[in-house]
């Protein structure tokens, strides 16, 4: 009974959250059962072009490090915001929050050779925060229960917090500046006076993940805490 109870609200999660936070937990556990080291998962390009390991394109964003507070910390906060950002503003548009990934991990790819990071999970995870965040600017956020701020604000809280963990804010820094570019050029510069969208997804995604509309009395989980998660909660202002 609790194995169908488990079955079924994991298969509740959206297609795309599921897929990724899955593939990040697996990565972890082969990681530390020493199926496979983190030797064979990190960015190099070197590695890349002239031994053809094409696979660290993307295994370099699916190892948070070893188990511990670190990776906890953000497992829920990507679980969290990728699925608020699925099942909110990307609702009924797989393939566009498939293109997001694939435009924000060629950017970060990119940014990440110049300034030689070998994992960029942390990084993708603060861009879905960015990006969340400036699309709920209204929503009031409380951040374990010690500061209360707007949601725009998030991403340079969980920046601090990383500072005080003696973490290196280079990569918090790049989700943000990805994630800023993203949303400049999706939500800003189209609206702009003679501004356009530069940004259009691919018709082969849209063919693979797209589905017929789904029933309109669905019912999605609130925004402000999906699956029950109460991290870094948040509320709309006049709610």
């Amino acid at each position: 009974m609790a194995y169908q109870t488990i079955r079924q609200e994991y298969l509740q999660i959206p297609v795309v959250t599921r897929a990724y936070t899955t593939a990040c937990v697996l990565t972890t556990a082969a990681v530390q059962l020493e199926l496979i080291t983190p030797f064979q998962l990190y960015f190099n390009p070197d590695l890349i072009l002239r031994n053809y390991q094409v696979w660290r394109l993307i295994t370099n964003f699916l190892f948070f490090g070893p188990v511990g507070f670190n990776f906890l910390f953000n497992m829920i906060f990507l679980y969290r915001y990728c699925r608020m950002l699925e099942e909110g503003s990307f609702r009924g548009r797989t393939a566009d929050f498939v293109f997001m990934f694939l435009f924000g991990g060629l950017l970060m790819t990119i940014f990440g050779t110049f300034v030689n990071l070998v994992f960029l999970g942390q990084a993708f995870t603060i861009m879905l925060v960015y990006i969340w965040s400036r699309r709920n600017p209204n929503v009031r956020m409380n951040f374990f229960g010690l500061l209360n701020f707007q949601a725009p604000f998030l991403p340079w809280v969980l920046m601090g917090f990383s500072l005080l963990l003696g973490n290196s804010i280079i990569v918090d820094l790049l989700g943000i500046a990805v994630g800023h570019v993203y949303y400049f050029l999706e939500d800003v510069f189209p609206n702009q006076p003679g501004g356009g969208r530069w940004l259009r997804t691919p018709t082969i995604l849209k063919m693979l993940f797209d589905t017929p509309e789904e029933d309109a009395n669905y019912n999605p989980l609130p925004e402000e805490r999906p699956g029950g998660f109460a991290w870094g909660e948040g509320q709309r202002l006049g709610g």
